[in-house]
Parts: structure tokens; sequence; C-alpha cells
């Protein structure tokens, strides 16, 4: 049975509607799921945050890229991986992040790939969304709305809207 389903607001859409037992919080453009782009709350004082999707999943045939990101809520957006160096886990600035054909990319809290948002225009507090566009190497670009809200449990997939 269709349903309006609230949460997914893109940019220049005004409602989708969704058959049952489809996820909610996603977003599409060309082969790629953009499943659940939330961003953590910044620490007080502090001017970077970061955001995150429960993954990327590339429904297609051919490899894509995510190669930058930008919001109206920071000066710039980075794209980051974790790397475990000599016993010392370490983050650092990437061109971009592979998207393999059929399958998915985590970019969740605690894993290995996230974007960092640099220089926050304001403090993101829990409850809030922003938009945050993605730019693909072959599929373009798309504007995703984004949560704030605090991380549930340490896998990062338990939010709850």
């Amino acid at each position: 049975m269709p349903c309006v389903d609230r949460h997914k607001v893109l940019a220049g859409a005004l409602g989708v509607c969704l058959a049952a037992g489809v996820h909610a919080h996603d977003a599409r453009v060309g082969d790629l799921t953009l499943d659940h782009p939330y961003a953590t709350p910044s620490l007080a004082g502090s001017s970077i945050g970061a955001a995150y999707f429960r993954h990327i999943r590339n429904r297609g045939g051919q490899p894509d890229r995510l190669v930058g990101a930008g919001t109206p809520v920071a000066a710039r957006v980075e794209l980051h991986r974790m790397t475990l160096d000599n016993g010392v886990m370490r983050m650092r600035e990437v061109a971009f992040i592979e998207l393999p054909p059929k399958s998915d990319t985590p970019l969740r809290h605690g894993g290995a790939y996230h974007l960092m948002l640099i220089d926050l225009k304001r403090p993101l507090k829990d409850g809030e969304r922003f938009d945050l566009t993605l730019q693909f190497e072959r599929a373009g670009a798309r504007t995703v709305q984004v949560w704030v809200q605090s991380p549930r449990g340490e896998s990062g997939g338990a939010h709850r809207h």
C-alpha cells in the first residue's frame, strides 16, 4: 500500500510515493542508492564535523567513484579514510572513494570511510537536518538531506527517525 514518506526530502522534490518495505531514508542517482545519510553532533567549540551513510550501493555493472561533496553548513567537505598503521588509527584525506559494481560501500560511524565537514559555519545539533551535495564520477551530482543524530551503538547502524 503506498504511503507518503516524510523523511525523503530531496532538492526539488515535494514527496515520493513508496511501496511498503522500501527503505525510507535514501536517495538514488543513476545506478547508486545513497542509504541513510546522517551526521553526528559536533563537539562544543569544534569547527569540524562528520557525515556518514549506512552505505552507498552500486546496483550497476560499471564501477563509479565518489569524487567530492559540498554543503552550505561547512566551508568544505573532504573524503576521508581511516587506516590502522602500526597499531595506530590514522585518518587521511583521499581523492575518491571507489564504488565497485554490484556492491555496497559502507561510510558508517567508526568505519573506514566518512566525509569530514571542515570549518563548520555553526555547530551541528542533534535533530537538525542539512543539505549535502555529492559528486560522482559517472552518476553525476545528487543533493541529499542529512539528519544530525547521536550514534546508537558501535556499528552506527541502529539509527531511528
